[in-house]
């Protein structure tokens, strides 16, 4: 059994009037691939926000590598290693790829700076990266922004790849070189969670996965034994694998 590196117990988090979750308990194996599933409404996003800090639980604990960082802010999170990718992507329309890769460098000042050999190994994972350098990302078409969304997010080494819907709007050839780029970032060490409606993509990639319903986590198990289960799947999701 892999140790956790990031928990959260018992998470309740209100957005203005509205409780959004209710008690979630997520549990993130180090060097693994967790899938959050749920329906749309289950409180997936809402999850991964409160995890980076946007939002703040107002009650439970999230922890990371040990460490409670539940009362801390988004920048101090990013700082132990963790790296978001949010359902819309956050890529800086008006800016060059390169110019939005250095944004997310922080130990760069400019591209001269930024690591070479990393550099090289994102290019291999996204090729489209290194082709479009020097031109306006609002430009790229939807494939290539999210192939962008992440490469900046793995432009410096990071612990934990936390990334909202990366499949959504793609077409099948663009999400099969996605799956093939997130098991290379698996392989190396790097420990993902990914929220995906995708099952076939959860199916091919997740190690464990975890079900939202109604801001619980409703189950969360392997994700071999989960794809054989197509009774569970239908109740908890509405449709099978």
């Amino acid at each position: 059994m892999s140790e956790n590196l990031l928990a959260l117990q018992g998470v309740q988090t209100h957005i203005g009037a509205y409780h959004i979750l209710h008690g979630v308990d997520l549990a993130v194996p180090q060097g693994q691939l967790t899938m959050l599933l749920g329906r749309n409404g289950a409180g997936k996003t809402t999850t991964l926000r409160t995890i980076m800090g946007l939002w703040h639980a107002s009650q439970g604990s999230v922890s990371f590598g040990g460490a409670d960082i539940t009362a801390m802010s988004t920048p101090q999170i990013a700082d132990l290693g963790i790296a978001y990718v949010p359902e819309n992507m956050g890529i800086f329309s008006d800016l060059t790829v390169k110019e939005n890769m250095l944004l997310a460098a922080r130990g760069a000042r400019r591209a001269a700076d930024m690591d070479d050999k990393r550099l090289a190994w994102i290019f291999k994972l996204f090729p489209a990266v290194e082709k479009f350098w020097n031109h306006p990302a609002g430009k790229l078409s939807g494939g290539q922004k999210q192939m962008l969304a992440v490469a900046r997010a793995i432009v410096e080494p990071r612990r934990l790849l936390i990334i909202d819907e990366p499949s959504k709007g793609l077409a099948p050839a663009i999400i099969n070189n996605m799956i093939d780029a997130f098991a290379e970032l698996k392989a190396s060490g790097v420990t993902i969670l990914l929220v995906e409606q995708n099952l076939n993509f959860a199916q091919r990639l997740g190690d464990t996965v975890a079900v939202m319903d109604n801001g619980q986590v409703v189950h969360a198990g392997g994700m071999a034994a989960f794809s054989q289960d197509a009774e569970l799947q239908q109740r908890l999701l509405g449709l099978a694998l």
